[in-house]
């Protein structure tokens, strides 16, 4: 899993004017947490979430999904319907187009001209506004809110708010933060960190110095030295229910660390949270991209 590949690569398709469909979701915890990073047009469960029993791990599936699609406009595709109990189920879990032996067997293509509506109100490529992918997140945080000053204690205990936020998310969380250098990268900051890596979907930290692959499980990237996310102290959680993010732009202050002052701003808007958190694994290097933890398949 290259999320920061993905993102590039799904911005540069939408300005060409295509859709983007998630194929599989369900499978994997991790699709469930890239949902609203990706926006899909589509969203493809799972052939499982049809054709199983219905349990804890599918209503979970499902109410993150219908959350997702809720939000976005996103059309619901129900993969291996191969039976009247499947159909019913899917329809059941708000899919609204099908796949699977009970509605077409394998074969050519059939003319477009001869595909059938997919049904009233089924846009199936929606009108999405690209993420800010360069620049401050701060700057994208300041256009929605006026930004508050705050000595830095208080945004490290705002800071750790939010990774109990991840934590609590579990492994449909995305968190990713940026502290500046990797002298804050501290023995204790570490210890919560790698309890980060090996609980949620994708954790990463950014700042000058950071290496790769800071902890096992755990990506990082090394800010460059005319970045604008080196004069900030961020942190994005981002969840199939929740969003939240905190941003800092350091006031320049001498003295102790945790006396430094910052502009920032905390939002729990989800929009605006998801495009701070795009915008940091954007910055996350490419080469620090290690296996997934969490290849859940429900049964």
């Amino acid at each position: 899993m290259n999320p920061p590949a993905l993102l590039r690569f799904v911005d540069r398709v939408r300005a060409l004017g295509c859709g983007i469909a998630l194929d599989d979701v369900g499978a994997q915890r991790a699709s469930l947490a890239l949902l609203p990073l990706l926006r899909p047009d589509v969203i493809k469960l799972d052939l499982r979430v049809v054709q199983q029993r219905p349990t804890a791990d599918i209503a979970e599936i499902v109410a993150a999904v219908n959350a997702g699609a809720e939000r976005s406009g996103a059309i619901v595709l129900a993969e291996g319907i191969e039976t009247e109990e499947h159909l019913e189920l899917a329809r059941g879990l708000g899919a609204r187009l099908g796949q699977g032996w009970l509605l077409g067997r394998p074969g050519a293509l059939p003319a477009l001209s001869t595909l059938p509506a997919p049904g009233p109100g089924a846009v199936l490529i929606r009108e999405r506004g690209g993420l800010v992918l360069e620049g401050s997140p701060f700057a994208v945080a300041a256009t929605h809110s006026i930004p508050r000053t705050a000595r830095k204690r208080l945004l490290i205990e705002i800071s750790k708010h939010l990774e109990r936020e991840a934590l609590r998310l579990g492994a449909n969380a995305v968190v990713v933060t940026a502290l500046q250098h990797v002298s804050f990268f501290t023995p204790s900051t570490m210890q919560r960190y790698q309890r980060l890596a090996d609980r949620v979907a994708f954790a990463a930290v950014l700042g000058e110095g950071v290496p790769d692959q800071p902890l096992r499980g755990l990506r990082g990237g090394s800010l460059a030295a005319s970045d604008p996310l080196r004069g900030e102290w961020d942190i994005a959680v981002i969840g199939p229910h929740f969003g939240a993010a905190l941003v800092a732009r350091d006031r320049g202050d001498c003295g102790p660390d945790e006396e430094r002052r910052f502009d920032y701003v905390l939002t729990h808007d989800r929009d605006t949270a998801v495009a701070i958190a795009a915008a940091l694994i954007c910055r996350v290097s490419a080469s620090s991209n290690q296996p997934p933890i969490h290849q859940v398949r429900y049964s």
